[in-house]
Parts: structure tokens; sequence; C-alpha cells
């Protein structure tokens, strides 16, 4: 069993939890009891497991350290309290409205390419503009779930169609270690650093000339016997009280260039 398995199966003392997120948000107990309006002594005995908090300490807390839904649950329980949060698949009946917005923004998106993404980067849901996209791609990687990220830049993916690779990946470990920031996910670290072990392409030394220079990075596709240069969007689906659709994401590409646009008009 890996470190990363064995911390989700062993429940972990508030206390630890607590100290944690503060830690990985870069606050001094000072800080975090004063955003709080606590006192230093009181925060220092949570963390030490001395004292255990109300519910609406936790929460408060959970906060202010800016604790995703799905951990504020884990927050809860190890002080005491039921979860708060639920958690559903997409496919739920009780989602069937998410569900149909999601089909709907993805459909109404085409010909451009967009889909729908889990927390770590699957795929749940695609429009018809992403079947380009994955042509060459190796069988495995296709398999559900397909992992975009794995994908992007396994050498058996999409990566040797990728024209600006170098310029990519820097572009997507970026976003990938915000999100690692923000969620302390361990499965999100591991996939990281299984995209790190990938052959790496030559530096990016090019820059992008236009309009575009210093806004995006773009996605510079070969499809058939021309590059495609699209520049990607992310929508998140924020909701105070369910973890599945504040962790759902919409990643949509728009086309960079009238070329681009014109090919994916022309696609059946």
């Amino acid at each position: 069993m890996d470190a990363a398995h064995a911390s989700r199966q062993t429940p972990r003392p508030l206390g630890e939890h607590l100290r944690r997120w503060r830690q990985q948000r870069r606050l001094s107990q000072l800080q975090l009891s004063e955003e709080a309006e606590i006192s230093t002594r009181h925060l220092s005995c949570l963390e030490t497991g001395r004292a255990m908090p109300s519910r609406d300490m936790v929460l408060r807390l959970a906060e202010r350290l800016q604790v995703p839904l799905r951990e504020r649950n884990a927050l809860l329980v190890a002080a005491g309290y039921a979860p708060m949060y639920r958690e559903r698949r997409l496919d739920d009946p009780a989602l069937a409205a998410a569900r149909q917005a999601v089909e709907l923004i993805l459909k109404s998106h085409e010909p451009w390419p967009a889909l729908a993404l889990d927390r770590h980067w699957n795929i749940v849901a695609a429009n018809r503009g992403v079947a380009p996209l994955l042509q060459g791609a190796s069988a495995a990687l296709l398999t559900p779930p397909v992992n975009v990220a794995r994908l992007s830049l396994h050498p058996e993916g999409v990566a040797p169609r990728i024209v600006n690779l170098g310029q990519w990946r820097e572009h997507l470990l970026a976003r990938l270690q915000q999100q690692i920031q923000a969620t302390a996910d361990p499965v999100l670290q591991s996939l990281r650093e299984e995209l790190l072990a990938y052959p790496q392409p030559p530096s990016p030394t090019g820059e992008l000339e236009g309009a575009l220079a210093g806004v995006v990075v773009p996605l510079q596709f070969a499809v058939e016997d021309r590059t495609l240069s699209f520049i990607s969007t992310t929508t998140v689906f924020g909701s105070p009280v369910d973890i599945t659709l504040q962790e759902l994401a919409l990643e949509t590409f728009l086309p960079a260039d009238e070329a681009t646009a014109e090919f994916l008009r022309g696609r059946p």
C-alpha cells in the first residue's frame, strides 16, 4: 500500500487536518486566529487536540482556510459531526438538471471542442468537436476514465501532434500545480509526478505573435495536413452544498484564427 493510499485509509485527528491546511495556506497561528476571530491559544489547543471545536467553529475555520467541500466533510467527521456536503455521480437522478445543463453547454459550443472534467482531469462528457483531436492516440489511453492531462502529454497520446508541446506542457503543469496548492489532493500530486516523468520536449523558444501574445497560451494541434490553433477557457460550477458540482470543470477550446474556425465549421 502506498503512502497516499494509506493516508486516505487512516482517519486524521482534527488538529492534524487544521495544521495541514493552515500550513498549506502559509498562515501562522496568529494570522489564522485573527482571521477567524479566535484566540491564538484556542487555535493552538484545537491543533494539539486539547480542545474540540463546535460545528460552527469547524465551518468558520474551513471558510477562512478556503478548504474544498470534500475536505470540509473530513474536518466535520474528524470533529465528531456528520458530513454536511453531498457527493453524487453526475448521472445521479438528483443531478439530472445539472447534467442536462452540462450537455447543453457542450452541445452549444459545437463545432468548437468542449469537454467536462472531474477533479482529477478525467473526462465525464464531451461534444463531437473533441473527436478529431483524439485521433492517433493509444487505445489504452482512450479507455474510460480518460485522463485528459495524461492523454495530452503521454508519448502514445496526442503529444506527438501538439506542435507547441513544450509550451503547452509548461502551461498544463502550472495549472495542475495551482490545483494541488488549492486542494492538496494526493491523486493530483501523483498525476503531476507521472507527467513530469514523461519524455521532456525541447524548451519552448518561440513567442506567440499578434493580439494573443502575453495573454494566453495557445494549443497548436496538427490535424490532417494543417495546424489548428486554439485558446482554452475553463468554467467552474460553484455550488455551496454539492461536492460533485463544485469539482466539475468545463474545458472549452475556441479557434485562435479564422483558418481553424473554417476547418471546424466544414467538418460533418
